[in-house]
């Protein structure tokens, strides 16, 4: 995130708004030590503020104006802002954050013509961006973690972004060197999901012994079956995605919207698999969600076929 003359953070992702916003604050008083921080709600913005605050001051010092609340902006906000975006002052740094809504489609379409920066707050909702989000936290931080430790820690603690990027920086913090899948079940090994993909790593593998003791312990430890059945699916669902296809991982991985590594794990698991198999695999996965879901008395053993058959894949 660099700093601009006009910024609007948007969308629902507190955490990403919050980290943006730090970021500029901290570049502008790198570079101008002695700006201001002027923060005030739009909601209950008082007329002629951004005007008075946006005024040069007598010694020339640059300012950095943070405004909240564009979702429940007010009319006096408005009219303000869209005067200002036609003639924004040259020492000023104009953040608004607008967390989602209806509210200032007219802003928006003002701020788009102004050719202002707008950050894009949405939630990472898919795995692959979580990887992505853990994978530049650490290089951000000129550290190395290993593609497997960067799936696990998703996996482990990947729910809330907050909780992700505390995770990164805790293990940068309590360690040296390359972050390895080992220091990472050290720190989160016992949180179900990570338990679940150790199940899912196995079973594709072809360790069948070693899938169903895992899952075994991990049923007996109190582990809820629903999250170890997800874990499963994502990973035959990554393998069904790059089985058969042909094309370079970076290539593969834009398409299929898979990190790079993601793309080329799935290829060596999809090696045993033939067409005829993984559609077994399907069905026996549609069939354990079902019935960990309610549909059975005893999913435990839904649970262990869906492992069966994803481990024995074409034996």
């Amino acid at each position: 995130m660099r700093p601009a003359g006009v910024v609007l953070l948007s969308g629902p992702e507190e955490y990403l708004a919050s980290r943006a916003a730090e970021s500029i604050r901290a570049q502008v008083r790198t570079a101008q030590p002695g700006a201001e921080l002027v923060r005030f709600d739009a909601g209950s913005y008082d007329a002629g503020t951004l005007t008075m605050q946006a005024s040069p001051s007598l010694f020339g010092d640059w300012k950095i104006i943070e405004v909240a609340g564009l979702a429940q902006m007010n009319d006096a906000f408005l009219v303000d802002a869209l005067a200002y975006l036609e003639d924004p002052a040259p020492d000023v740094v104009l953040v608004m954050r607008h967390s989602g809504g209806n509210r200032g489609k007219k802003l928006f379409d003002a701020i788009k013509a102004a050719k202002a920066t707008v950050v894009d707050c949405q939630p990472l909702k898919k795995d692959g961006e979580k990887a992505e989000f853990v994978t530049t936290e650490f290089r951000l931080a000129r550290r190395r973690i290993d593609p497997d430790a960067v799936r696990a820690l998703v996996a482990a603690v990947g729910s809330q972004l907050p909780e992700l990027a505390a995770a990164c920086q805790q293990l940068m913090a309590d360690t040296a060197g390359d972050i390895s899948a080992e220091t990472v079940e050290k720190y989160y090994g016992g949180r179900v999901e990570a338990t679940g993909f150790k199940v899912a790593d196995a079973a594709l593998a072809g360790r069948t012994a070693q899938a169903l003791s895992m899952l075994r312990h991990a049923l007996a430890t109190g582990a809820d079956p629903v999250p170890i059945v997800a874990a499963l699916a994502m990973k035959v669902r990554a393998v069904a995605k790059v089985h058969g296809v042909r094309g370079s991982s970076m290539q593969l991985a834009k398409d299929l919207g898979m990190a790079p590594w993601q793309v080329d794990q799935a290829r060596k698991e999809a090696q045993r698999f033939s067409s005829e198999a993984l559609a077994r695999c399907i069905r026996a996965l549609a069939e354990a969600d079902a019935q960990v879901k309610g549909e059975s008395r005893d999913p435990v053993y839904a649970v262990e076929r869906a492992v069966t058959v994803i481990a024995l894949g074409d034996g």
